[in-house]
């Protein structure tokens, strides 16, 4: 059984921000794929289903970012399922917008959510990172990513949590390279191809 989580803060005020793009990958993954209806369990909402012949359980933890290993570790130990069947999804600074990868371990680079889940459960599950820029300034980190994506924005972000969903399957089977480049075509095919390469670092 695999379970993958998407991270974000719980509750309407946060709903659009940069900050829960993870909650809203798996939302769309969720109706493209037909899970069960979002349930309150382990702390937070789950959905369950399958992709790509695998059973599969989603979960928004419904604490606050900094707090997202409680509920993660209380699905992961129910389910009995191994570290290296958890892979989440997060917004990540390092990536320019509309960028995503796929990675196993390595630092959490100052992600609360991710920090807790290590925390708890230890380092080496698998991350879908989804590339949200950086605002240039440290200082500026905090309400970047606690504001909404601007209108000029929403096309490539509902494009890549779109194509995320639909390379679902690829990820479930541990394909992930394949996974990672389906969503750069659909990306590049939309015509967003340049959007991610604007501020694209070398070593993210």
């Amino acid at each position: 059984m695999l379970l993958l989580v998407g991270l974000g803060n719980p509750g309407p005020k946060y709903a659009g921000n940069r900050h829960n793009i993870g909650f809203m990958a798996v939302d769309r993954i969720a109706a493209r794929h037909g899970f069960s209806p979002w349930r309150a369990r382990f702390q937070g909402l789950v959905a369950e289903g399958t992709l790509g012949g695998v059973k599969t359980l989603l979960l928004k933890p419904g604490t606050y970012m900094n707090e997202s290993g409680r509920a993660v570790a209380e699905a992961a130990r129910f389910f009995k399922i191994a570290l290296g069947d958890v892979a989440v999804f997060h917004d990540e600074l390092d990536l320019a917008p509309g960028k995503l990868r796929v990675k196993v371990g390595g630092g959490n680079a100052g992600h609360n959510g991710l920090r807790s889940i290590t925390a708890h459960m230890g380092n080496d599950y698998k991350r879908v990172r989804l590339g949200i820029g950086h605002p240039g300034v440290k200082e500026l980190v905090h309400p970047y990513v606690l504001n909404d994506f601007a209108k000029s924005e929403q096309p490539w972000v509902e494009t890549l949590i779109d194509a995320t969903a639909e390379a679902a399957d690829l990820l479930a089977r541990g394909e992930d390279a394949s996974f990672q480049n389906k969503v750069h075509l659909r990306m590049e095919a939309a015509g967003f191809a340049e959007v991610a390469r604007v501020g694209e670092r070398k070593d993210a």
